[in-house]
């Protein structure tokens, strides 16, 4: 057995380089877990938040991601529900994206949830998907559980970025995700990524990951990638590159655009 978990993921942004996700919100078989792979991501982004998943189709998706070799993250639907974050990496996750974050109170309890004795109070459940079910002892499974699990809050609250400096410091906090689409409604600014308020905060939120050392991801810029290149120049290290729908969607309307286009060609 390895000494290790592996996640690929967290290895390829320890690398310095810039590790891409699918966000998964549409497509609850499988085969977008192999497809991912195939295309190329470091991982699969499951959201609970924003589609009607359940807790088995998330672990069974999971748990495909973990055999594929590439890392599974669920974005859980609410900051307070600390009994849905735990069975989520129960269940198979490597990290949980936790939205509607607020204070740094709501992270220390997240980290607590999520993170065994001695960093969090996570109980122990025996053997994880993550060892293929062996049985382990019980430290070594936490450690090693520990150093693979991600903690990921969102930044996407004016009060979140107000304190996030403090965020970033909690100790068993892995990353910080940039939720942009909500920050900037909540600025007032829906979209403007390039409104110098916008700009400072995002400016304020890469100094703080760069400051401890943690990952910062970039939510909500699939249209923007001149912004990611930007901010990966600056130390962002993560994107949510694509979902589901909207490859589907955009490959659907090409297609028939291209159909349309062959029609009135004939007439």
């Amino acid at each position: 057995m390895e000494n290790r978990i592996n996640n690929s993921f967290l290895d390829k942004t320890r690398r310095g380089e810039m590790a891409a996700t699918l966000s998964v919100r549409l497509v609850r078989t499988n085969e977008i877990v192999v497809l991912a792979k195939t295309a190329g991501f470091d991982g699969i982004m499951l959201d609970m938040e924003h589609s009607t998943f359940d807790l088995d189709t998330v672990s069974q998706l999971c748990i495909a991601a973990l055999t594929a070799g590439i890392a599974p993250l669920v974005r859980v639907p609410s900051c307070h529900d600390t009994a849905m974050m735990a069975r989520v990496l129960d269940g198979g996750a490597l990290g949980i994206i936790v939205p509607h974050i607020k204070t740094v109170e709501d992270v220390v309890r997240i980290v607590q949830s999520a993170k065994f004795p001695p960093i969090g109070s996570r109980s122990e459940m025996g053997a994880l998907p993550h060892f293929q079910y062996r049985p382990m002892p019980a430290d070594v499974s936490a450690r090693l559980s520990n150093e693979a699990t991600l903690v990921i809050p969102m930044i996407e609250t004016l009060e979140a970025v107000d304190t996030v400096e403090d965020i970033a410091a909690v100790p068993g906090v892995g990353a910080l995700f940039l939720g942009g689409s909500d920050l900037s409604a909540e600025m007032g600014i829906p979209g403007q990524y390039d409104d110098p308020r916008f700009v400072a905060a995002y400016e304020r939120i890469l100094a703080a990951g760069n400051k401890y050392g943690i990952v910062v991801g970039l939510g909500g810029f699939q249209s923007r990638m001149d912004l990611v290149e930007k901010l990966g120049k600056m130390g962002a290290r993560w994107v949510s590159a694509a979902t589901d729908s909207g490859l589907l969607f955009n490959g659907a309307v090409q297609k028939c655009s291209q159909i349309e286009a062959i029609g009135k060609y004939r007439k």
